[in-house]
């Protein structure tokens, strides 16, 4: 919070209330939508909870009301349960929402302070600054080289200059400010802008599904079918024999009802949306869950250096006089004529309210030294702003005597071309422009010009300059940097630094951090210049690219998309949005970034923190790993159900209707928390940030990966296969050899589950994994398993008997080897990765 320099007092807090009680908020409300209601008729659409509705229909109609009644219950528990993990997701992306609203600075009270956007009223005060959105409409007050991209409200692209003695004035909500800094007071809110008025059609667009979601979709559509095919031909085989329609339909749904994996969808959101919370509970804003699938595939990450390697301190450290080609590091004895002269003219070539990082420098060097400001006796006339490539700017002011005083800093480069100097002039400048960057100093330009008339160039670089000599500052690297691009280059990520700054003190500093190959440097002019093949080629090779502009940064991340590198790309300015919109994943930094670099990125540091890249990177790996996990499981477990209903029906063995409908929703039950709430959980694995990156196919699973699951499906199917005839062998009844089929399908669930927490690491270092809910969600599973067992009233509802300990036993031991022979396979695994 700061004092406002101007003379405005701002609204009140009283009058905001009124304002808002009276014009409403300033956001761009829409039709709300009932979540729970479009829930409900999302999750009645499902094929599963069509079957077991028709599953519980066909017992109330065959008498069988306490099987009804039953799956009743079952049904409303299955459906709070989905309904619960989807609200939850729900309200994890909404907190996310509302964490990356834009803020904007306002002026209340009589001071300057930011608010979230929703929170502007009609009548307020608001300062827009170059690299913000307008966020609402209103009239310009005061201005200062203020211009505006209004191409949202007109397609128009080139930006428009305004200010309030001119005509056009006003400022509409969703604008870009490209330039300069106005106040203005608001004229319309939320619905009543320009914006507002035509926004309903935003409202309509459906965000597109990402292709692991397509994936995910199409998987559990397949099965879906081939659940309808089995189903019919289930049906009309028991129909053919039976002649009982409805109990024929009933054999055929149970088969049904165990194909089909409606855990999967449930399990991919719950994942994606806890994941994104996860990270926002980090410091890490993620704009849309989809970004979190992405996040472990990343193969490069592009930085810039101010403000992400270094901490964006700046210090004045030297300068250079050009006059007596002199280079001053001692700043704190007094300084002369020449001194005092660079210094003056690199203020008057900056802005009265400084945000750029070197430009605050300037003002606390400015104000250490007895300089005569004669700044606010000259009025600013002409502005040419922060342009060309290399890039500089330049102020031109004039007095009441018609005095004018032409100042410009900028790149040292752009600055020399703009002066008459000859060769040896140029050289000496050269010389001590090497001298500085050699100790990792950012070195700024300065000079005066001088002109007469009226009518000024159309651009800056059309003047001729008195080239006066060199700022230089010193921005020191980060503490934690060297760890960080450590972490990186471990986890298989390459690392390039993109900057505007110049090859010599980027280098410096990159091998202060212990940066790869520094010295494999490429400027921007050197890039532009380059065809699509040969950049794609010298793109993977440069790591530090220097003197660095939009249309450059771009090319760079498009370059490197070309060599199928998952690009992540770090940005806070206005123009880094186009290179941010492009990267596979654009980072904005929360506390330096404009609102045009946080609105084009898919995820926000809030801290500024690039160690949390590494923390995102390392969540986004643990989610896919632990989503294929889940997923995995969820094939393994599910073919042994299916067999077990499928082969003794087809195969017309002693007991065809091993399971009914009543066993399937009650392993359902069972196996929903498992995927869902148990491997959601699991912590990284400790080799995770070790490994490269997964390459960012179309597919989910390979095939290796799909037969493991496969084959633990079948080996399980072979154990329950086993017992059952076992059981038929020693002449037991049909409600016992269900009894022992189910308690080997029960005890072969929490083996798998406890295998399944890694492929690679033994159940004995998993075992010591810190995740609470295995102990709970198994606890639960053999309390609930014995109340179906020792309780008269459940026993005899799931048709079961009472079993000895010997067929207790081999129950359990049946499910384990059947298995944990994926212990074998993970040994060999390790001992062939040493």
């Amino acid at each position: 919070m700061e004092k406002s320099n101007q003379s405005l007092q701002g609204l009140c807090e009283e009058e905001v209330i009124r304002s808002r009680e009276k014009n409403g908020s300033n956001s761009l409300e829409h039709q709300d939508k009932n979540h729970f209601i479009t829930s409900l008729l999302e999750m009645i659409k499902e094929p599963m909870f069509l079957l077991l509705i028709t599953a519980t229909s066909v017992y109330f109609i065959t008498g069988k009301y306490s099987d009804g009644f039953f799956m009743l219950a079952a049904i409303f528990l299955v459906s709070t349960i989905s309904l619960y993990q989807e609200s939850k997701s729900r309200n994890a992306i909404e907190d996310l929402k509302k964490l990356s609203q834009p803020k904007t600075k306002v002026i209340r009270n009589g001071e300057l302070i930011e608010i979230p956007s929703e929170e502007i009223v009609l009548g307020d005060f608001i300062q827009a600054e170059e690299g913000s959105f307008v966020p609402a409409d209103g009239i310009i007050i005061q201005s200062n080289d203020f211009s505006v991209n209004e191409s949202i409200l007109t397609g128009e692209s080139l930006s428009v200059f305004k200010n309030e003695k001119s005509e056009i004035s006003h400022v509409f909500q969703g604008t870009i400010v490209t330039s300069g800094l106005a106040i203005c007071k608001v004229t319309a809110v939320g619905n009543q802008t320009e914006l507002g008025k035509i926004g309903n059609s935003l409202a309509s667009i459906i965000e597109e599904k990402t292709p692991l979601q397509l994936q995910i979709g199409n998987f559990v559509k397949y099965l879906s079918i081939i659940g309808l095919f089995f189903f019919g031909i289930v049906w009309a085989a028991n129909f053919y024999n039976s002649r009982l329609f409805l109990d024929s339909l009933l054999k055929a749904l149970t088969l049904a009802m165990s194909i089909i994996p409606e855990e999967i969808p449930v399990a991919f959101t719950t994942f994606m949306a806890l994941g994104a919370w996860r990270l926002m509970k980090m410091g890490i804003i993620v704009k849309q869950t989809k970004t979190v699938e992405t996040l472990g595939s990343a193969t490069v990450i592009c930085t810039d250096k101010t403000g992400t390697i270094t901490q964006n301190k700046m210090s004045l450290a030297q300068w250079y006089t050009f006059s007596n080609d002199k280079i001053n590091s001692n700043l704190d004895e007094h300084i002369n004529n020449d001194e005092i002269e660079l210094l003056q003219k690199a203020m008057w070539a900056s802005e009265p309210i400084p945000f750029d990082g070197m430009e605050i420098a300037l003002h606390e060097a400015y104000s250490k030294y007895s300089i005569l400001d004669e700044r606010p006796n000259y009025n600013l006339i002409h502005e040419y702003p922060l342009g060309g490539n290399p890039p500089m700017m330049t102020h031109i002011f004039e007095n009441q005597k018609a005095t004018r005083i032409i100042a410009v800093k900028g790149a040292p480069e752009a600055i020399i071309a703009s002066c008459k100097l000859s060769t040896e002039e140029v050289q000496k400048i050269n010389t001590a422009i090497e001298s500085m960057s050699k100790e990792g100093f950012r070195v700024l330009g300065v000079g005066v010009s001088e002109f007469s008339g009226n009518n000024f160039p159309k651009t800056q670089q059309e003047f001729t300059f008195k080239f006066l000599g060199i700022v230089a500052f010193y921005d020191p690297p980060k503490d934690n940097i060297n760890t960080v691009l450590d972490s990186f280059y471990k986890a298989g990520i390459q690392v390039k630094i993109v900057t505007g700054d110049n090859a010599a003190t980027t280098s410096t500093i990159a091998r202060q951090i212990g940066f790869q190959n520094p010295e494999k440097v490429l400027n921007g002019d050197e890039l532009m210049k380059m065809d699509e093949a040969t950049l794609n080629d010298k793109v993977m090779e440069t790591t530090v690219f220097t003197r660095m502009f939009p249309e450059a940064k771009l090319k760079i991340i498009q370059a490197l998309k070309a060599n199928n590198q998952i690009v992540a790309m770090t940005g806070d300015g206005v123009n880094d949005g186009p290179a941010l919109k492009s990267a596979h994943i654009g980072i904005a930094m929360g506390k330096k970034g404009t609102e045009i670099a946080k609105q084009a990125a898919n995820l926000i540091l809030i801290d500024d923190d690039l160690s949390k890249m590494v923390d995102a990177i390392a969540m986004g790996r643990k989610i896919y790993i632990n989503l294929k996990k889940a997923i995995q499981y969820i094939i393994s477990i599910h073919i042994p159900i299916v067999m077990i209903v499928f082969i003794p029906l087809v195969l017309g063995w002693l007991y065809p209707n091993i399971f009914s409908p009543v066993h399937i929703i009650f392993l359902e039950i069972i196996m929903g928390p498992t995927c869902s709430i148990i491997y959601e959980n699991e912590p990284m694995e400790s080799n995770l940030m070790l490994q490269k990156p997964r390459l960012f196919t179309n597919t989910f699973f390979n095939l290796k990966e799909i037969m493991i699951s496969i084959v633990q499906g079948l080996v399980i199917t072979l154990g329950l296969l086993f017992v059952y005839l076992f059981c038929v062998q020693e002449n037991d009844s049909e409600s016992v050899t269900r009894t022992v089929v189910f308690l080997t399908l029960i005890a072969s669930n929490i083996f798998l589950t406890l295998a399944n927490r890694s492929f690679y690491y033994s159940i004995f270092t998993t075992i010591r994994y810190q995740n609470n809910l295995v102990f709970l969600i198994i606890t639960l599973t053999i309390l609930m398993t014995s109340l179906l067992l020792f309780v008269p009233v459940f026993r005899h509802f799931f048709m079961f008997d009472k079993v000895s300990v010997r067929q207790v036993g081999m129950s359990i031991l049946v499910g384990f080897a059947s298995v944990m022979w994926i212990e074998i396979l993970k040994l060999i695994k390790r001992k062939a990765q040493k």
